[in-house]
């Protein structure tokens, strides 16, 4: 899996290199069926033979995921593609539901070029199977399932209505005074973060130890994660499931999160405090507690 992650990542790296170098030549974008033709051309090359490993619609995957990068960024939606690092979010996708097979009964699933294999489910499966995405976090890995189902969509009996003011002492301030309480999933990690990240930064890099003490803060980093995403999550469904109409204020949280202006020759003004409040601010997950609001009020 590890390869298989590696060769998608690869394969994305290698095209966003082309695409850049074609832009540089002054000629039109590349789409994702032109650059699709070059991948059995890398793959007939010596030095790139361990391609052929992979399966070949995960590695055509990555090049659907650099063409949707490339347009989100001319529809100004995010910003330029950039070149993908090893270790962070390594993954694989299996978009063919033919070529898979799940087993609920028993907990496993058969994918291809990898054969069966157990995996300790979260949920049932439920709908007709879209495709599988394969990704490693912290040193595990996780398989999730796309599918396809109808859904009733019920309508609330309540009526009600409510405002919503977000902070940082109080994590959301409602119209009728009462709040909800802050997790700050970072901070009371913070400490602890700091304590393994020093014993990282003692070890050579990419040695075994080093490896070792890095993959106990991604746990960190994985559980601070966790623990915020569990309390937006029953925060948003009690307030979706009690209203009928919520009105939250409209923040832009990346302009409110940015660094003091300065240089190494002329430093920002109370930097130091900025730096508090930019993480004060991105420790609440304003914009994940928006978008969940968004889609469960729907």
């Amino acid at each position: 899996m590890c390869r298989f992650a590696g060769s998608c990542r690869f394969v994305y790296n290698k095209a966003l290199a082309l695409q850049k170098e074609n832009y540089e030549l002054g000629n039109k974008f590349i789409s994702y069926v032109s650059m699709a033709s070059h991948l059995p051309l890398w793959k007939r090359e010596p030095h790139l033979a361990w391609l052929k490993d992979t399966p070949s619609q995960a590695l055509q995957h990555a090049l659907k995921d650099l063409d949707k990068a490339y347009r989100n960024f001319f529809a100004k939606r995010t910003d330029f593609p950039r070149f993908k690092r090893k270790g962070s979010s390594d993954s694989f996708r299996y978009p063919d539901p033919k070529q898979i097979n799940l087993d609920q009964e028993n907990s496993r699933i058969y994918l291809p070029k990898l054969g069966w294999l157990r995996y300790r489910k979260s949920r049932m499966v439920m709908g007709a199977l879209r495709n599988v995405t394969v990704s490693q976090s912290s040193g595990k890995w996780y398989v999730s399932i796309q599918t396809q189902r109808e859904v009733e969509v019920s309508v609330s009996s309540t009526t009600n209505s409510i405002g919503i003011d977000v902070g940082i002492t109080r994590f959301a301030t409602m119209n009728d005074a009462t709040y909800i309480v802050p997790l700050n999933s970072f901070k009371t990690h913070q400490q602890r973060l700091a304590r393994y990240q020093r014993r990282m930064s003692r070890k050579v890099k990419f040695s075994n130890n080093w490896k070792k003490a890095k993959t106990k803060v991604q746990r960190i980093h994985r559980d601070i994660a966790n623990a915020r995403k569990d309390f937006l999550h029953k925060v948003t469904t009690t307030i979706s499931q009690n209203h009928a109409l919520v009105c939250i204020e409209d923040l832009q949280v990346s302009n409110m999160s940015r660094s003091s202006k300065g240089n190494s020759e002329q430093y920002g003004k109370r930097v130091k405090q900025k730096t508090g409040l930019n993480r004060a601010i991105l420790d609440q997950g304003w914009g994940e507690f928006r978008r969940q609001l968004d889609y469960k009020m729907a």
